[in-house]
């Protein structure tokens, strides 16, 4: 199980545009630097920081084919993050009615954002 603080690390970790995007090119499967170039407009030694923090952060790992490095998911929450993140909610959750507490008081209504 991991702790507040670890939980907190992981979204800092994959808190980063360039890392989401990396993550959810590895939940289609095995990817090489190569390929991270193709689509992230960065510079190879910018993708392979990401990827070291990725990695070592434990959330990929790769392995050697020739003189490339193949990257593949190693943590199982990293899928359900990222499905989380990419579903459609058609509605914000309700409102309370009143204070549970004081049972006093009474939601406005519509505030802006």
């Amino acid at each position: 199980m991991r702790s507040i603080g670890m939980k907190a690390e992981l979204l800092k970790v994959i808190g980063h545009p360039a890392r989401i995007r990396i993550l959810e090119e590895l939940m289609k499967g095995v990817k090489c630097v190569s390929d991270f170039e193709e689509f992230l407009e960065i510079s190879q030694p910018n993708i392979s920081q990401h990827l070291a923090l990725l990695r070592n952060h434990g959330l990929i790992d790769y392995y050697m084919d020739g003189r490339l490095r193949c990257y593949f998911l190693t943590d199982p929450i990293i899928p359900d993050l990222l499905e989380v993140l990419n579903r459609n909610y058609e509605s914000e959750l309700p409102r309370p009615a009143c204070c549970p507490v004081t049972k006093k008081g009474k939601y406005p209504g519509n505030r802006k954002h």
